[in-house]
């Protein structure tokens, strides 16, 4: 799939934000942890949650998607996720806790995703194990088993997102108290532990470094309704700057866009927040910035890769430094093509500002990666095509509709084409 963009474009209107993609999988993921029905509200059609959802109905749920809403209902399920789905995100891995916690056995294959970089799941495994499981790698398998878990002291080397769900999940049902330490504040830990709380769970401290989970026997059905899409905000917000446009962006949580707000503003672009949305606009020059990624609340790794594209027509030399994935600047050498002037030595990337972006063919190599390559060429001068574009599609719902209602000229392609 390509996308074939008209340059030059200046973003205005309204923008509504879909569910998060980030608290969504998960929340899907914990639906296994109960036999009885689970209704989610405003579920985003991306090809992620299709994945995921597709899995869980080959484990044996029953699942019935009727327009935003999907129901499931996780009676009799298996152990063992499909290989070929796993194998497509790696959101398939938050299965790993549901399931052992329900049938104290799971199999599934080593998760894919985008290829960003290593991100070990040696700290789920850690968990399962303090947990009472035992836990074997074999043949690109990993199995699980445990007559039962039980409540533990667990201490997270790193603030993994991923590993904290899967073990707040599979705590969720343990036998007595567990305490994840030095576990991971984003705002989608705590909508996940929200989500277990409304099927009876008992999980406290979520969106601190100490989370609380008291197990209990069974968790009940529930009707659930996932925060917004931070990141899908922030990319629409940088948008909006780099094209110096002027979009109000709704159905936002604010203040889970302080460190966007932030570094956007000392860019030169205007952030006015209200209750539940954030106005963006830009009528000035773009000033260089510096930005290290880091854990929320710090700048989010999942933004890196837009920003980069924005400071490329910066007047003047931006840093960025990438602290969480060692390999997240395969954008970079599409940006070139473009005429950006980077320079990457090891997870810094330094940034010299040009006038324009010229308007090329590149390809996206990943989601965020697309997305950044989608501001470049909506900031471009001339016509610009993006192929393998369905990366995109995997975390932004409607995104070139979305975009084309703001006044870019966006079209979609099944054919090759090349631009010189």
């Amino acid at each position: 799939m390509e996308l074939h963009i008209d340059g030059s474009s200046h973003l205005r209107g309204e923008v509504l934000i879909s569910s998060s993609k980030n608290s969504i999988l998960p929340i899907l993921a914990a639906t296994l942890l109960t036999s009885d029905k689970v209704v989610i509200n405003k579920v985003p059609n991306i090809s992620d949650v299709n994945i995921i959802t597709e899995l869980i109905y080959r484990l044996g749920a029953k699942v019935e998607r009727n327009e935003k809403r999907i129901i499931i209902r996780a009676e009799s399920i298996g152990v063992s996720p499909v290989y070929e789905l796993v194998r497509q995100i790696r959101a398939s891995f938050l299965t790993m806790g549901p399931l052992l916690a329900r049938h104290g056995k799971v199999k599934i294959a080593l998760p894919g995703g985008c290829a960003i970089g290593t991100r070990p799941i040696d700290l789920h495994l850690k968990g399962f194990k303090a947990l009472g499981a035992i836990v074997q790698l074999n043949s690109g398998n990993v199995i699980a088993t445990a007559s039962k878990l039980k409540g533990n002291h667990i201490y997270l080397d790193f603030p993994s997102v991923g590993a904290t769900e899967n073990i707040m999940m599979a705590a969720a049902l343990a036998d007595g108290i567990s305490y994840i330490e030095n576990a991971a504040l984003e705002p989608e830990i705590v909508d996940l532990a929200n989500f277990i709380n409304s099927m009876g769970g008992k999980i406290t401290g979520a969106g601190s470094n100490v989370i609380k989970i008291i197990g209990v026997k069974e968790l009940k059905g529930s009707t659930y309704t996932p925060i917004a899409d931070r990141i899908e905000a922030g990319t629409y917000m940088v948008a909006a700057a780099a094209t110096g446009g002027e979009v109000t962006i709704k159905n936002v949580i604010p203040e889970h866009l302080k460190a966007i707000s932030a570094k956007l503003v000392e860019s030169g672009a205007q952030v006015l927040e209200g209750d539940n949305y954030v106005h963006v606009s830009r009528n000035q020059n773009i000033k260089p910035v510096y930005i290290k990624t880091l854990p929320y609340p710090g700048f989010p790794t999942d933004m890196q890769a837009q920003f980069t594209a924005y400071l490329s027509c910066a007047e003047g030399s931006s840093i960025i430094t990438e602290s969480v994935f060692e390999n997240r600047y395969m954008h970079v050498p599409e940006l070139i093509r473009m005429g950006a002037i980077i320079k990457t030595e090891g997870r810094t990337a330094i940034i010299k500002g040009v006038k324009e972006l010229s308007g090329t063919t590149v390809k996206a190599t990943d989601l965020r990666a697309g997305a950044a390559l989608l501001i470049g060429c909506l900031m471009a001068n001339g016509k610009s095509v993006i192929t393998d574009s369905e990366h995109i599609d995997r975390g932004y719902e409607n995104i070139v509709e979305k975009l084309n209602q703001l006044g870019a000229r966006i079209t979609r392609k099944q054919n090759k084409g090349i631009i010189n």
